[in-house]
């Protein structure tokens, strides 16, 4: 009857645990413990023989659920923390190489024990020193492990001081909530730095739209530009209003990012999107007088063309927009901006893509199973030379038959300096060949 009691107790101690009502720790081995049945919390000593505040104990004497959830919420912690899960294997660094004579001639030559980790320590063959080699995570409190597994929890939706809690529950390492927060400014501008230059196969078509987040109690608007096809996030930028000129400034960094020009640009019906375009797109030099951008507006989610999957994306970031309250300014809200772009592009399967990210559906792929240390890495190995814009000289028409095959028609003209020369054409065209299809594509310089 007693062992029936006892695996009764146990059951309900995981119950607990399975249930996210965790313990807290207070320390020297006491932990807090939820009551199931009302609002009080248990207070459970660790030290020796195991006790609890509850009545079931008081009365019993014995081991209660509270007891035996926190024993199985140790052993769980115990073994996250020394699983290989989060283990970053070796094969993806640079060999290392000696800190005084740069030898490759090194061995490993036992670990070192810092504050809250041990890191691996090696003797040179050559000069008989020895040193800690931690090339991407130098004078950081936290490793690889500690630090990407920050920034996912991060932009994953928990707050810093969540993280703080969880990285000593589970891994006791103690660290700042200030110190997570300097991770990740860090870390996230060099990453921005280095995706901006990347060069993503985009469709034709972006998306454009704006939406209104707090930060600091303060309301501000965050711009958002959206490739149609491959879900890529290619520009995002904070201001105070939705004048043209902060209009303006999203598709200034949407150029830049990725050197390049639409062919349509979709919003909804804010004025200052048709003029903020016109002046973005209008270089009579650059592309020989005509405007290369259409814009649609559209005044209503039910009319085609819409803006439903810029739409869709925002669904996700106000998911994320807590993470701004606190962060001061536009300057640091634009930083974690940046850090959210390359997560939304680099890190974040979509269920839209087959489970692809934007980055690989657009043919930019990290090799690293860890994509944060993919992009730490990446990011601080690469020499950021900006890339100038490409210049649009004309539209070629490419045609197709119904099964996708490339058709070469010598009696139609396939080039075009003019966009709305284009467009007539192909109209005219796809009614009178219905079985095949013409296509648009921009020719640059």
């Amino acid at each position: 009857m007693q062992n029936q009691e006892t695996e009764l107790r146990q059951i309900r101690g995981l119950a607990m645990i399975s249930k996210g009502d965790n313990p807290i720790v207070l320390g020297n081995n006491l932990y807090l413990v939820p009551s199931q049945s009302s609002d009080n919390k248990y207070t459970v000593n660790g030290n020796g023989l195991w006790s609890c505040e509850c009545m079931d104990y008081k009365n019993r004497k014995q081991d209660c659920k509270h007891i035996h959830a926190v024993r199985i919420w140790l052993a769980l912690r115990d073994k996250i923390k020394n699983s290989d899960t989060f283990q970053i294997k070796e094969s993806i660094f640079e060999k290392p190489t000696c800190a005084f004579c740069h030898s490759f001639s090194i061995m490993k030559h036992g670990k070192r024990k810092c504050e809250n980790m041990v890191k691996q320590r090696h003797l040179c063959k050559d000069c008989k020193k020895t040193f800690i080699e931690d090339k991407y995570f130098k004078k950081f409190k936290g490793d690889a492990k500690i630090i990407t597994l920050v920034m996912d929890l991060y932009f994953k939706g928990l707050s810093l001081r969540k993280i703080q809690n969880h990285l000593l529950q589970f891994y006791d390492f103690k660290v700042n909530h200030e110190t997570i927060r300097n991770w990740i400014l860090r870390f996230t501008s060099k990453i921005a730095e280095y995706v901006d230059n990347l060069q993503p196969n985009l469709s034709t078509v972006w998306h454009a739209d704006e939406m209104a987040i707090k930060s600091k109690g303060k309301q501000v608007w965050v711009w958002n530009v959206l490739d149609e096809s491959t879900r890529f996030l290619i520009a995002n930028n904070v201001t105070d209003g939705r004048n043209i000129k902060e209009a303006r400034q999203v598709f200034k960094k949407a150029k830049e990012n990725v050197s390049a020009i639409p062919i349509e640009i979709i919003t909804d019906g804010l004025p200052s999107y048709s003029k903020a375009i016109r002046k973005e797109f209008k270089s009579s030099k650059q592309i020989g007088g005509t405007l290369p951008v259409k814009h649609t507006q559209y005044e209503s989610i039910r009319e085609n063309p819409h803006n439903n999957k810029i739409e869709r994306y925002h669904g996700t970031a106000r998911e994320k927009d807590k993470l701004m309250r606190g962060w001061k300014g536009n300057n640091n809200s634009q930083k974690l901006l940046d850090g959210y772009r390359a997560y939304y592009n680099f890190v974040r399967p979509h269920q839209a893509l087959d489970g692809l990210t934007p980055s690989e559906a657009s043919g930019i792929k990290i090799q690293n199973r860890n994509k944060w240390l993919g992009l730490i890495k990446t990011s601080m190995d690469s020499t950021i030379e900006k890339k100038p814009i490409k210049k649009v000289i004309g539209y070629e028409i490419k045609v197709f038959d119904k099964e996708g095959k490339p058709i070469n028609k010598k009696n139609i003209k396939t080039f075009f300096t003019d966009r709305k020369k284009a467009e007539e054409f192909v109209e005219f065209y796809n009614q009178v060949y219905s079985e095949l299809q013409f296509i648009i594509t921009i020719i640059y310089k």
